[in-house]
């Protein structure tokens, strides 16, 4: 039996291990972001890990399973979180499910996940089974939440009838392109003349989107 002395080093040693997959989960995302995925080395993300490769591949036997990894810890759980706040206001009137989702993307873009777009964007048609795996597990299930929202608008007289597939894709799509320019161009510009609150257009274009299929007067609730 080991010693009670021995107690803490264990604990400590389990706490590593435990924290070690998202620890190589956020040294991926960040040199898959400044390189680009074709560009990394397996090898560039153990050492910003503080691990040896074999580690890595311990956890993530190739860097295509890494990369799927990152896209399902950083928008996969998010877009279940996201789920589960709107379920939470299931039944909230419009304005209110919106102002969650303009909360959840402001959020996304404030953390690492925001730089995963770029990764998709630059470097999807290269690695398709990436791209697939982006597709069911970020952009369905995403797709899916935001159209019933407006489905459930209609069905309840709130919105006016729509092309539900075109309006989801018109919340979307800016927000992808400011996520991506956050670390494309927005990365290189020390200065801009096109001065922008990313978190402010956020809240103004779904508010915008929203405004453009409110029925006039809404009966009540």
């Amino acid at each position: 039996m080991s010693s009670p002395a021995h107690e803490p080093q264990r604990a400590t040693r389990q706490r590593r291990k435990e924290a070690r997959p998202h620890e190589l989960l956020a040294a991926a995302l960040e040199v898959f972001v400044e390189k680009g995925f074709a560009n990394s080395r397996s090898e560039e993300v153990a050492a910003r890990a503080g691990v040896s490769k074999g580690t890595l591949y311990l956890y993530y036997p190739s860097k295509e399973e890494l990369l799927k990894a990152v896209i399902r810890h950083y928008l996969g759980e998010e877009v279940r979180a996201g789920a589960a706040e709107v379920a939470r206001h299931a039944e909230a009137d419009p304005e209110v499910l919106f102002g969650v989702l303009a909360q959840w993307w402001q959020r996304v873009y404030q953390s690492p996940a925001c730089g995963v777009f770029k990764l998709i964007v630059t470097e999807a048609r290269n690695f398709p089974d990436v791209a697939a795996f982006y597709v069911s597990e970020v952009i369905e299930p995403g797709s899916r939440l935001i159209g019933q929202m407006f489905e459930q608008g209609v069905r309840r007289g709130q919105l006016r009838p729509m092309d539900v597939e075109s309006v989801t894709h018109s919340v979307i799509l800016p927000m992808v392109m400011l996520c991506l320019h956050k670390h494309a161009v927005g990365a290189c510009m020390v200065q801009s003349s096109m001065s922008l609150d990313p978190l402010r257009f956020i809240e103004q274009h779904i508010d915008l989107v929203l405004r453009s299929v409110r029925l006039a007067t809404a009966p009540p609730k």
